[in-house]
């Protein structure tokens, strides 16, 4: 099933921790996305001020025809974060919203099983988010993704 609205504002929306890899990593594929003419939303240059930050993420997930997925150390304690997955998710389910997983400096098994800093028990989250977030982990685990190594240099090994 396609997407409801084929003229996508974006092609490429960025989930990531800035805090883990807005200035490493997650910024030299921002700007490779952009030198590849590839219109790409990322939540600290798309966001005009004075707009709601959630409600303009939503629309951003909602118009890019893809999502790439930076899966870091922090990202899975982020309650922001996983609510952009979760809603990637649904895109993909939906419209099939093309999604790749990097996992940055993290084992896809912690991230799949909901190991170390991944993990979303114990907060003071609802349990029907914790429910909701655990299931997306899972799901975007076991796709086909990257696997970044050290700093920048990354394999590009399917997994």
């Amino acid at each position: 099933m396609a997407a409801p609205n084929h003229n996508f504002r974006y092609d490429v929306f960025l989930s990531f921790r800035g805090e883990d890899t807005c200035y490493t990593f997650t910024d030299h594929l921002y700007k490779a996305l952009l030198r590849a003419g590839l219109r790409t939303f990322r939540d600290d240059d798309a966001i005009q001020l004075g707009h709601e930050l959630k409600l303009e993420i939503k629309d951003a997930i909602k118009e890019s025809r893809a999502s790439i997925v930076v899966l870091s150390e922090n990202y899975g304690s982020s309650r922001w974060c996983l609510d952009e997955l979760s809603l990637i998710l649904e895109q993909r389910k939906k419209y099939n919203h093309i999604v790749l997983p990097v996992f940055y400096r993290v084992d896809r098994l912690a991230v799949r099983e909901q190991g170390r800093s991944f993990s979303v028990e114990g907060s003071n989250w609802t349990v029907a988010n914790t429910i909701r977030w655990k299931e997306a982990l899972t799901e975007v685990a076991d796709l086909s993704g990257m696997v970044l190594v050290g700093y920048i240099c990354f394999s590009p090994v399917l997994i």
